[in-house]
């Protein structure tokens, strides 16, 4: 089904575009539906195309040698992926599955890739994400050559993007068991020890970062975890 040009303008990549832009972009995409789990792209897939999340959530993964699951990164509503392969022209580096059901607004990548060509603004803003991406991976490379789990998660939510001391829209267990190579069951366990010393407050999907400077301590290996 299209796109309306309501539903365009929630896109931040996409805001500084007129509306003489949006309209022929709104007929050429469309709309897909995706149920929990689902793959949204695959990895090296020869069909390109830029997507926007309008609903949901989606996760970045990949895996190592031995079939192990590696979380890479997040989309939220009003985020965008696949930009990698809409510039190099090569499939993805990693594949995107639903972490909720979700909705997902596609471009194929030949008019994503002359949007981009035709208005600076657009490319700065791809260029800024591909940028992020990079520092994201080299973060994740080094939160991965930590030899304790405990540590791992420490950093990762010190990672997770914050407001006033929060996180918002947390992760589940089995998100940020991937995200740390660890499994779900080491994640809850971690979890229980950080809410018992009152390191960490869940006040439904928010996560309050009560004792912000010994979870960086942990994070940063100058304090041990603590114990039950």
């Amino acid at each position: 089904m299209p796109v309306s040009l309501q539903l365009l303008s929630q896109f931040p990549l996409l805001r500084p575009l007129s509306r003489e832009v949006l309209e022929p972009l709104s007929a050429s995409m469309s709309l897909r539906s995706f149920a929990r789990r689902a793959m949204v792209m695959a990895k090296d897939s020869p069909n390109f195309e830029l997507g926007f999340l309008v609903e949901g959530r989606l996760q970045g993964i990949d895996f190592t040698v031995d079939g192990r699951g590696v979380g890479l990164y997040f989309v939220d509503p009003g985020d965008y992926f696949g930009e990698l392969s809409v510039v190099d022209g090569q499939g993805a580096s990693e594949f995107v599955v639903a972490a909720a059901k979700s909705t997902v607004a596609f471009l194929e990548a030949r008019s994503a890739r002359e949007l981009i060509s035709v208005h600076p603004e657009l490319a700065r803003a791809v260029m800024s994400r591909l940028a992020q991406r990079v520092r994201l991976v080299t973060a994740q490379r080094t939160l991965l050559g930590l030899a304790n789990p405990f540590q791992r998660l420490c950093v990762l939510i010190l990672q997770l993007p914050q407001q006033d001391g929060s996180v918002l829209n947390v992760p589940t267990h089995q998100e940020m068991a991937i995200m740390i190579n660890a499994s779900r069951e080491t994640v809850t366990r971690a979890f229980q020890l950080l809410f018992l010393h009152k390191l960490l407050v869940r006040e439904g999907n928010t996560l309050k970062l009560v004792q912000l400077q010994v979870l960086k301590d942990i994070a940063e290996g100058r304090a041990d975890p603590p114990k039950a």
